[in-house]
Order: C-alpha cells, then sequence, then structure tokens
C-alpha cells in the first residue's frame, strides 16, 4: 500500500504506474468499502490517509481547507471549538477521511436544510493520472470564474483522479438544536404532518422518517418523524409550540437529542455490522413520489423526508437486487449503495442510470482513457 505524505508525492505515485498501463485502487481509510461498486484488483494500491494536515482556516472568513486524509471526526471537532460546522452527517463520519466523504457524496440528516457536499465545497486541489495538480474554485464563499471542474470528483468514488485537498465554507452551528420525535398510526398521517411542516414558515434543519421496523429500536413501532431544530431559544421554543399541533411528540435535548440523531445517522453501519450478507438500497425520488417508495420497502426504512431520499435495509443481498428491480421498473431512481464485496459482481447495482450516463463514460475517457483508476467503483457502470 503506498501512502503518500504529500501531494507531490500523491502525483508521482499515480503517474509512474499509470505511464505503464498498471492499475491503480485508491482510497482513504477503507470505511466505505461496502458501499458502491467493487473494490478492484489493482496493481497498485495508494491510500490518501497520510495527507492529513489542515492547511488554511480562517474562522471570521467561515472557510478551511484541509488535505483529504484528514479524518472527518478531527475536521468536525476542530470546528466544534470555534463554535462552527460542515453539516454533512455523514455514516462512518468515526473513522472516514475527509476525501473520502467528498468522493462518495456521503451526506445525512440535514442535507434538508444545507445541502450535500456539492454545497459546501468551494475548492478543490485533485492529482489526474498524468501527475498533475488541478486547483479548481478558491477560498471564497462566491467563486464564480469559469467551470469548477472539482465538482466532477464529488460522488466519483475516485474514478477520475484523487482528490487531494477541499476547501470548505463552513457555518455558525445554531445556538440551542432540539430535536422532536412525532409517532402516527399510518403513513398517510406522517406524510401529512410532514406537508405541513415543510408549508410552515419555520424551516426545520432535519425531517427525516422511520418506518415502524426502523423506529423500533427507539422503542416505538410507529411511523416516526424526527425532527431536527436549531436556532436561538426563542426560535427553538416556537418549533416546539408548532408542531405540538401536529401530534403528541415528544421533545429531546443534550444527549437525548445526540443519541437520537446518532442512531439516524448510523442506521447503515449499524444494520450492515448487524447483518453479514445485508445491504442498503437508496432511490431518490419526488416529495410526491416518497410516500410510495416507503410503502413498498418491505423491512426498515428511512427516509430524508423533506429532501426526497429513501434508504431500504434488507438482510439478503439477493433480496435488496430484486426490489431495486421491481423499483427501476416503477420508474425509481435507486442503486444499491451498500452490499457485501462477494455479491457485487453477480447483481445489478445501478439498473436504471439514466440519460446522463453516456455523458459519464466520456468524462472518464477524458480523465482516464485505459480504465485504470478505481475500475467499476462507481455502482459497476464506470
Amino acid at each position: 500500500m503506498l501512502k503518500p505524505r504529500t501531494v507531490e508525492e500523491l502525483a508521482e505515485m499515480l503517474a509512474r504506474p499509470a505511464k505503464h498501463a498498471r492499475t491503480i485502487a485508491l482510497e482513504g481509510c477503507a470505511s466505505k468499502r461496502l458501499m458502491g461498486g467493487p473494490t478492484p484488483q489493482a496493481d497498485e494500491y495508494v491510500t490518501t490517509s497520510g495527507l492529513n494536515r489542515v492547511l488554511q482556516y480562517e474562522p471570521h472568513d467561515l472557510t478551511i481547507s484541509v488535505e483529504a486524509g484528514l479524518p472527518w471526526r478531527e475536521l468536525t471537532a476542530l470546528l466544534a471549538k470555534h463554535r462552527q460546522m460542515i453539516p454533512l452527517d455523514p455514516p462512518y463520519g468515526a473513522v472516514a477521511t475527509v476525501g473520502g466523504v467528498v468522493a462518495a457524496s456521503s451526506s445525512g440528516p440535514r442535507r434538508r436544510l444545507y445541502g450535500t457536499a456539492r454545497d459546501v465545497v468551494i475548492g478543490m486541489t485533485f492529482v489526474t493520472l498524468e501527475g498533475k495538480q488541478v486547483r479548481s474554485g478558491g477560498m471564497v464563499v462566491k467563486n464564480v470564474a469559469g467551470l469548477d471542474m472539482g465538482k466532477l470528483m464529488i460522488g466519483s468514488f475516485g474514478t477520475l483522479a484523487a482528490i487531494a485537498v477541499v476547501n470548505f465554507k463552513v457555518v455558525p452551528a445554531p445556538e440551542v438544536e432540539r430535536s422532536f420525535l412525532l409517532p402516527f398510526d399510518s403513513l398517510a398521517a406522517a406524510i401529512a404532518a410532514r406537508d405541513s411542516i415543510l408549508r410552515g414558515v419555520l424551516q426545520p434543519s432535519a425531517i427525516d422518517l422511520l418506518n415502524p421496523a426502523a423506529g423500533a429500536a427507539l422503542g416505538n413501532r410507529a411511523w416516526l418523524l424526527a425532527v431536527c431544530c436549531g436556532g436561538n431559544t426563542a426560535a427553538v421554543d416556537r418549533y416546539e409550540r408548532e408542531l405540538a399541533l401536529l401530534g403528541n411528540g415528544v421533545a429531546f435535548d443534550g444527549e437525548r437529542h445526540d443519541s437520537l440523531w446518532h442512531y439516524v445517522r448510523e442506521l447503515t453501519p449499524t444494520f450492515l455490522s448487524q447483518h453479514q450478507h445485508g445491504a442498503v438500497v437508496r432511490v431518490s425520488c419526488t416529495l410526491k413520489e416518497l410516500q410510495s417508495v416507503m410503502e413498498f420497502l418491505p423491512g426498515v426504512a428511512l427516509a430524508r423526508a423533506g429532501s426526497g431520499v429513501c434508504y431500504g435495509y434488507f438482510e439478503r443481498t439477493q433480496d435488496a437486487a430484486l426490489w431495486l428491480s421491481s423499483a427501476a421498473r416503477r420508474g425509481w431512481k435507486g442503486v444499491l449503495e451498500f452490499s457485501p464485496e462477494e455479491w457485487k459482481q453477480d447483481v445489478e447495482m445501478w439498473p436504471a442510470p439514466g440519460g446522463d450516463i453516456e455523458l459519464m463514460h466520456r468524462v472518464k475517457k477524458l480523465f482516464d482513457p485505459e480504465n485504470l483508476l478505481n475500475r467499476g467503483r462507481l455502482y459497476r457502470r464506470i
């Protein structure tokens, strides 16, 4: 395993094998090997975990620049000292690297208000297979000069180039955060409450929907809306008054607030650790379609109810693949997001990639014409 300590070393460790058409497997700390397509057998293995420095942090400017191998937990701890945050809430956050979070475009409950990596990454340095360092974006929140090629790296699973440095915009942490857990007897009632919240003046940072199987671990086998609110005390108190009109819910502060969102954020790692042959499907849908998708999921299911992303949890990968195929026939866009390595070659991971897949293949050809880097990691399509 090659472990460069500088961007220059990373460039050399990519260019040398690529020059001789040797295949390369690229990773951070491998926290998400179950995610995406198969981890390729390769001639060379490169980890960015040695690139772990904070390069520039300007708390007053709300920007930070870090190397890709910096552990995500260290980044969040540093920002927390200044009451700031990058609210991506990725699963595996305790072990993931910055580069891994960005390359997999990982996000969690607060994407509803703050968006995904594409919304918080303002600049990047990545290294091509030619050994070139490409700098895109900058260290200012608004940067509109030219094409931001760094955006291509977000969600690419390292199939185009190696992310070396990431620049983020950060946001102040709210003065107060409070959570609300609202139980409902039916999915329709939970969706109606979700719609009422979305029509309201106050907009929560997270609105997650748990089906009864997912809520069982929280001691409540009902349809649950988990709502996270932040702001000053007066604003959060107003949230509590207005949400009380929607149902007989429970408010959480402090440790109970933290434990609730830890459970929601880490549901995927927890489930997979308990089910050796388990798999997770992710479906992107409209807010209107979300009810139908959640009804169709047979087991544990969770939705970013304000964003239109649903997650279904299956104890057997074969069942997940069959469900995903039927979902594709219904016109839903989904992927087999997590699955055991031994199944990745035998099941369809991305049954309906959409019309832009050809463009994605052309971009891959531009960056990696001989298909040397992280082959198949993008759900075996690229």
